[in-house]
């Protein structure tokens, strides 16, 4: 409400290419759609059509990423993480949305929990509210079904603290049924998180279990 209210005296300006109107225009998120990410969201090589790197081998089956988390991407998802900007949400929501195929109509959606000091500081978990408008715009369900088991901080932290972090980071808050999942997050740099919360659901009873990020951020330590 605060975001329609203030768009009527200070109107948004397109993070790309400046235009007044909205914080990405349709013309620029129709560009940002057109970029072809096929990229491993681990070792960040090349890999076909189902985003599956054959060397790394992640226990999801299928990946989705917008882009590289740069430019307009980047601006977009720390206004919304760290600037409470929630009409980011809705446009990070349509970038996920035009990325994915068709899903089957029993897939779930399942955001990748955020750790509780986040959500109090942001007011917002943004993973799950993504999830929700995703699930939303697709008619599917949309359940939280992983929790946080710990409250490690994986900012600034390097790759092998990251993998040792995740590790232990999740558990399953209610019953898994066998079918398959979709996972969300916003940002991926090592991978860890992804591959942890896919093994949590799978051993959890998931049949199967896909991926999608908006950005991915290569690790460099």
């Amino acid at each position: 409400m605060l975001d329609k209210l203030l768009s009527f005296t200070a109107p948004h300006i397109c993070y790309s290419c400046q235009k007044t109107g909205e914080i990405l225009c349709n013309d620029c998120k129709y560009n940002i759609s057109l970029d072809e990410f096929s990229r491993c969201l681990t070792c960040n090589t090349p890999v076909g059509i189902s985003g599956i790197c054959s060397g790394c081998r992640p226990p999801y089956a299928r990946s989705w990423c917008v882009g590289l988390r740069e430019a307009e991407l980047e601006q977009l998802i720390d206004a919304f993480k760290f600037d409470r900007l929630l009409a980011a949400a809705d446009i990070l929501t349509d970038l996920l949305d035009m990325k994915l195929p068709e899903l089957p109509a029993d897939v779930v959606i399942v955001p990748v929990p955020t750790i509780a000091p986040h959500i109090r500081v942001r007011g917002y978990d943004h993973s799950l509210l993504l999830a929700k408008k995703l699930a939303k715009k697709r008619g599917l369900v949309c359940s939280p079904l992983l929790g946080r088991a710990t409250n490690t901080r994986q900012q600034g932290a390097n790759r092998a603290t990251r993998l040792k972090q995740a590790k232990q980071a999740f558990r399953a808050v209610k019953p898994i049924p066998a079918r398959t999942y979709l996972l969300i997050d916003d940002i991926v740099t090592t991978g860890a998180t992804l591959k942890y919360a896919t093994k949590t659901l799978l051993e959890a009873g998931a049949s199967e279990v896909w991926v999608a990020a908006v950005a991915h951020q290569p690790s460099t330590k």
